[in-house]
């Protein structure tokens, strides 16, 4: 093992510009034990399971003679990153649930130190309301993406039901079919083509305009302050079900997205209106993170490691900017105004270049003007936005990790200066929505009220129109 220190690699431009000056981002992973945690358990799956995933994992970031970025192969001793903290015993379920949250505020604050590698895992092994233990998984942003932090983690569980099987994910249905090749499908395939090319090009100049000049008002969900990512956030998590939402989503004939979206903003207005009224007006902007790989669901990681992998290990992300809709007198009268107009919305996107453009604008950056520059945009982005939303997909079956079955997951992300952020993932007939919010501005107890009211609203709407889906 003391030859691993002579090995290195480049750092990735995105590895780079996600921790620097500017920008030092985190992608926290929570996994919910139905038991309590065994710890001897916990540390051989670190050491024989979680270690060997990646190289990453046993390396830190050096700067070489020449002054490029190196991943540097260390030793690693699992009690330098496995923490295990000490609450008071006996106490109630509510008094840890507690404990917990001002534990985990205070770790979304911390940065990991520069000669360790950058990830810790925190295992909490009281009881709280949720789950009987908690793993927290804290890994910065430089390793990867969502999708491939989160595709790490899920390599190490495996199907309660058959170890032996593949855990196995939502479908999704193909984003778009190849032109058809004769006349007549020509004609009828040119003008979406037209359409699609003018719309990339005008969301795309105003997504430059939104990330540089044009900020957000200031409003309920946007504090506007310097230096909120510096600022303590809290935690709090609905779960909804998945057959419900899809119930919805059959009725109103839309997809489980437009669903999801519509329910969210519409949630947002409701607090924004609650908090001020006159806040029904104001211009606010949703900043949706969206992966670039066009892929339907997780590769191994043996896979994202290979040279020609379809999905490669790192960060390959692009955002959308999408504005949220105001509160007027159709909306009122009609909830539902929100899931047209987020299926509207979605679909104009989705079928636009923006995303790739986005991507290639941050590429063309780096290679111009450095990875401080890239970070700057990003944190431009974030800041100039009222609420970031990311998602992912959660397996289908329940899972075990060393023998401690997983009763939910959740994740969440650090590092931006937004004071709401929003991520979902699913997780059986679950879908789970994180908020992180900015303490002290957003009275996340009305917050997370107003998103629930939203999702009842619209779902007891939904059920009193025709279903959609037998016509």
């Amino acid at each position: 093992m003391d030859n691993l220190e002579d090995v290195t690699e480049p750092v990735s431009p995105s590895g780079r510009y996600f921790n620097t000056s500017v920008l030092c981002a985190y992608v926290f992973g929570f996994l919910e034990s139905e038991v309590p945690i065994d710890l001897s358990q916990a540390k051989y799956l670190f050491e024989d399971v979680f270690l060997p995933i990646n190289p990453r994992f046993s390396s830190i970031m050096v700067r070489d003679e020449e002054g490029e970025m190196k991943w540097k192969r260390v030793k690693v001793n699992a009690e330098d990153h496995i923490k295990v903290p000490i609450f008071p015993q006996n106490e109630s379920l509510e008094s840890y649930d507690q404990y917990f949250d001002e534990y985990v505020s205070n770790l979304l604050l911390e940065r990991t130190e520069e000669n360790k590698t950058l990830w810790e895992i925190h295992v909490i092994k009281y009881p709280t309301s949720n789950a009987a233990g908690t793993l927290i998984f804290k890994l910065h942003h430089a390793l990867g993406d969502g999708y491939s932090l989160v595709g790490a983690l899920l390599s190490c569980l495996q199907r309660a039901d058959d170890p032996s099987l593949p855990l196995s994910f939502p479908s999704r249905k193909p984003s778009a079919e190849s032109p058809p090749s004769n006349k007549k499908g020509f004609f009828r395939w040119f003008p979406s083509t037209f359409f699609s090319f003018f719309n990339s090009i005008s969301d795309f100049g105003w997504s430059i305009i939104k990330s540089s000049i044009i900020e957000d008002d200031k409003t309920p969900i946007r504090s506007g302050e310097d230096g909120v990512e510096l600022k303590p956030s809290v935690i709090s998590n609905i779960s909804f079900s998945l057959d419900q939402i899809k119930k919805i989503k059959s009725n109103l004939g839309v997809t489980i997205n437009d669903v999801i979206t519509g329910v969210i903003f519409y949630g947002i207005r409701l607090y924004m209106e609650e908090i001020d009224n006159k806040a029904r007006t104001a211009n606010s902007t949703g900043l949706v993170m969206l992966s670039t790989r066009n892929i339907a669901s997780y590769q191994s990681v043996e896979d994202m490691m290979k040279p020609n992998s379809k999905s490669p290990w790192g960060n390959h992300i692009s955002f959308l900017h999408v504005p949220i809709p105001k509160i007027n007198k159709a909306t009122l009268s009609n909830p539902l105004e929100f899931v047209w107009k987020a299926q509207k919305m979605i679909k104009r996107k989705r079928n636009s270049f923006t995303v790739f453009l986005i991507e290639w604008l941050l590429d063309m950056e780096l290679k111009l003007r450095g990875h401080e520059a890239v970070a700057k945009h990003i944190y431009g982005t974030l800041r100039n936005s009222s609420v970031v939303i990311s998602n992912l997909i959660g397996p289908v079956e329940p899972m075990v990790l060393a023998n401690h079955p997983v009763k939910g997951l959740y994740f969440t992300m650090t590092g931006g200066p937004e004071s709401i952020n929003i991520a979902l993932i699913s997780y059986t007939r679950t879908l789970r929505i994180t908020l992180k919010t900015q303490k002290g501005f957003i009275d996340e107890k009305k917050f997370k009220f107003c998103i629930v009211n939203a999702f009842e609203v619209i779902s007891k709407a939904a059920m009193e129109i025709p279903n959609k889906s037998k016509g």
